[in-house]
């Protein structure tokens, strides 16, 4: 099978491609600089690996050439921005988002017959209602936020929300009213936790779901900073997308993935007893609080997903940290 794997110099997508390349699939991945596509090259050497330049995926037609240049099975696209330092909500993230996931699916329809299935990494963020949390979450779910509500508010964290809610829902729109020849999956993950293989410049780069971990490991963590989160190991998610383009009754299907709620507390617990070198950097008072329930029975029937334990993530991801100099 050959791939086309967007953003693959991100968090989520270079263990995406170390999943598809160890599966023996043949992957065109698209990056935004020469430099982190020769990292990925030389992370994969003597794989079956290639890469593009797509350097602004809010542009239209930004996927077109990267689309035209070979003939695809499938794509999985998980390029799109996840941070909260944004100065016009609109600009950096609503529109980075819809157009950068309604223009490769216009570009896959327009140039590439021979994609059956697409992959869209979205996010609990289009799930979630924080306003109105339901008993158990399930993937039918949506965030209720307006367009309104995202182009106005002074939360990043809630525009960052209305970005994947309305970049989801425009991709089913568009399969829903263009018909084109390809089935659709989305994958719906909470906070991913998991090691950091990524280029990295510095650790200030290091992916926000991470930061946390890293601010534990530094010692600059204040109790009450998270509070309870939903998370999955990048690992697990990595091969839900694998897992999406295979399976031919993954198709027409959202699965929410998660191996369910931590607390930073249980972080902490984690740190301290695995790497009592640095656990007089983890603070003493700890909050020990849940999140709400989740119901993940499809992404395990369907993608045959078994989850894992929070305690050895922990451990990898602060082992990589150290690594990078933390």
């Amino acid at each position: 099978m050959k791939v086309l794997l967007t953003g693959g110099s991100g968090f989520v997508a270079v263990h995406c491609l170390d999943k598809l390349l160890t599966r023996g699939q043949e992957v065109v991945t698209t990056v935004r600089s020469a430099e982190k596509g020769q990292f990925l090259l030389d992370m994969h050497r003597g794989k079956n690996l290639s890469y593009t330049l797509v350097d602004d995926i809010a542009q239209e037609g930004a996927f077109d050439e990267a689309i035209k240049a070979t003939q695809f099975d499938a794509v999985i696209h998980t390029a799109s921005p996840f941070h909260y330092n944004i100065q016009d909500n609109k600009r950096d993230l609503i529109d980075t988002a819809i157009i950068g996931t309604t223009g490769i699916l216009k570009a896959i329809k327009a140039y590439a017959p021979s994609v059956k299935r697409v992959v869209i990494l979205s996010g609990f963020a289009a799930i979630v209602n924080p306003g109105n949390h339901p008993k158990t979450y399930n993937e039918d779910s949506w965030n209720p936020i307006t367009m309104d509500e995202a182009l106005t508010t002074t939360n990043g964290h809630v525009a960052y929300e209305g970005s994947k809610t309305f970049a989801e829902r425009a991709a089913w729109e568009f399969v829903e009213r263009e018909k084109p020849g390809f089935t659709l999956a989305v994958l719906n993950p909470p906070m991913v936790f998991g090691p950091v293989i990524q280029h990295l410049k510095s650790l200030d780069d290091v992916n926000t779901s991470n930061k946390r971990f890293l601010s534990m490991v530094q010692g600059k963590f204040r109790p009450g900073d998270t509070g309870p989160t939903l998370w999955v190991d990048v690992r697990h998610l990595a091969e839900a997308h694998v897992l999406a383009i295979e399976k031919e009754e993954a198709a027409g299907k959202r699965f929410l993935i998660t191996c369910g709620s931590a607390s930073e507390k249980e972080i902490g617990d984690a740190i301290k007893k695995n790497f009592p070198q640095i656990s007089n950097r983890v603070p003493s008072e700890l909050k020990d609080n849940k999140t709400t329930s989740v119901d993940t029975r499809r992404s395990r029937d369907v993608l045959g997903l078994h989850y894992t334990l929070l305690e050895p993530c922990v451990v990898d991801v602060v082992k990589s940290l150290l690594e990078h100099g933390a």
